[in-house]
């Protein structure tokens, strides 16, 4: 058909922008639900140009899904939208397949044309069991709940930014061919900081950044990072849900954008060993009435006694939640002490091989980083993990709990044994999720050899949550 008789949506990356901004705006003002649904159902219903709205979700690892379903389908049945779970990994049993999709109306996005496709607007999808209330294995529908129960009872926001450092290699689906090729090829040796305008690390930054700034990020800054083709691209502080949903989205543009140059753009936490992995280092705080819990000028390194609190509780906890902060074979080699691995169960606010540690901030930007985290963890899980630990944990009696001579675990077998044997991780996900995921990981950490020896084996690429090959797996 001739490009002349089509009239899908496509619009500029300024106007995008603009209307990224005012449903952001609308989430962080907690419009109530029933307005920004009424709002949304009418533009859909008005704007002709668009065809299809791609919904969202997230199995229990942190995989994204997406379907499109047909715009006037969904404005007549959006609250009755179901789909087959027992196809999802960590979902249903075969005989409890059938789920629903809710629609998180605040969750909507303008995606620029040229990556998204025209005629599109996305949204992200609360999943609900069949009696109505949200699914257990959504983590995302469970922080949801957490979130708003806070708010409701405590008047607590909860905040998080992310900083979200991946590769970016030669070859479209690297990670898919490397049982074939054994090793990623750099597409840039610069370093810190360092690329040349034009090259193509540079131009993958630029262009993702500009789809991030039109989809309403509101871009910090971005550079190339310490490892050879690495890269990280920051952006602003958010309510707790959106920051986790703009991680999928973050790592969604930058796949996208890699693909169309012909490029792969790889979050497994440490893809070549000999530099520098990659982190996902998640920075939180806690507000009340627009003040920031987390800022005491007078408190140490200005952090408030609740925010100690919080971070006494995380450092009490880190080796039980370390399987859901590091969550894949590959995420133990990152922890490593000779590339700057965050990797001892320890607060400060200048040794950056401790899991925790306490940037210089203000009133504003006061927080807490939680260093140890891998970019290929469910985010979702990283935010419920960090939150209701920090708020909700135990404080061990530990002697000196801040410095003691403590270590995260340096192979997942171990990371799966203290979150096994952990009431906490109980308390946290509930028993029978909590025996999911773990299922989910051993049956990874099973298809790999035991010790992670001195390279990247095939089979923690092949089987890894992030690449997952389907028809590879069904081998076994």
């Amino acid at each position: 058909m001739s490009n002349e008789l089509r009239n899908f949506l496509a619009l500029s990356y300024d106007e995008l922008e603009q209307l990224n901004l005012k449903a952001k705006e609308q989430r962080n003002n907690r419009v109530a639900v029933h307005k920004i649904q009424e709002e949304r159902l009418k533009y859909l219903t008005d704007e002709k140009r668009i065809k299809a709205v791609t919904v969202l979700f997230s199995d229990l690892e942190g995989r994204l899904h997406m379907l499109d379903y047909d715009k006037k389908f969904l404005i007549k049945s959006w609250d009755n939208l179901t789909f087959d779970g027992s196809s999802i990994r960590g979902f249903t049993a075969q005989r409890e397949s059938d789920l629903r999709l809710g629609i998180d109306w605040a969750g909507f996005y303008w995606g620029p044309a040229d990556y998204f496709g025209s005629g599109k607007v996305l949204v992200f999808g609360d999943v609900i069991d069949k009696g109505g209330t949200p699914y257990g294995a959504d983590i995302r529908g469970i922080l949801k709940l957490y979130a708003d129960k806070l708010y409701k009872d405590e008047g607590y926001t909860l905040n998080a930014a992310n900083e979200i450092e991946g590769f970016l290699f030669k070859g479209v689906d690297a990670e898919r061919r490397y049982n074939e090729t054994g090793k990623f090829e750099y597409v840039n040796t610069g370093g810190y900081y360092h690329s040349l305008p034009g090259d193509l690390l540079r131009t993958f930054i630029d262009t993702t950044a500009e789809v991030q700034r039109a989809m309403g990020f509101q871009n910090e800054k971005d550079h190339p990072e310490v490892a050879p083709s690495q890269f990280e691209i920051n952006y602003g502080y958010g309510e707790v849900v959106a920051a986790a949903d703009q991680i999928q989205l973050y790592k969604l543009v930058c796949r996208q954008v890699a693909t169309n140059m012909g490029l792969t753009a790889s979050f497994l936490p440490k893809p070549v060993v000999g530099v520098n992995g990659n982190g996902m280092h998640t920075n939180v705080s806690i507000s009340k009435g627009g003040k920031n819990l987390f800022w005491d000028p007078k408190g140490e390194e200005k952090l408030s006694k609740l925010g100690w609190s919080f971070l006494d509780r995380i450092l009490t906890h880190g080796n039980d939640i370390c399987l859901l902060l590091n969550a894949s074979v590959n995420a133990y080699r990152r922890l490593d002490p000779h590339f700057e691995a965050p990797n001892q169960l320890k607060a400060s606010a200048v040794d950056r091989g401790s899991m925790i540690r306490i940037p210089i901030g203000n009133e504003k930007s006061m927080r807490v980083e939680v260093r140890s985290v891998a970019p290929d963890a469910n985010p979702y899980m990283v935010m419920l993990s960090i939150f209701k630990t920090g708020i909700d944990g135990d404080t061990a009696k530990i002697k000196n709990l801040r410095q003691a001579e403590r270590y995260l675990p340096d192979n997942i077998y171990d990371a799966l044994a203290n979150f096994k044997k952990a009431d906490w991780t109980t308390a946290l996900l509930g028993k029978d999720v909590k025996a999911r995921y773990a299922d989910l990981k051993e049956a990874a950490a099973d298809r790999c050899p035991r010790l992670l020896g001195t390279f990247v084996k095939a089979p923690e690429v092949q089987y890894h949550h992030d690449v997952y090959n389907q028809f590879l797996w069904n081998l076994f």
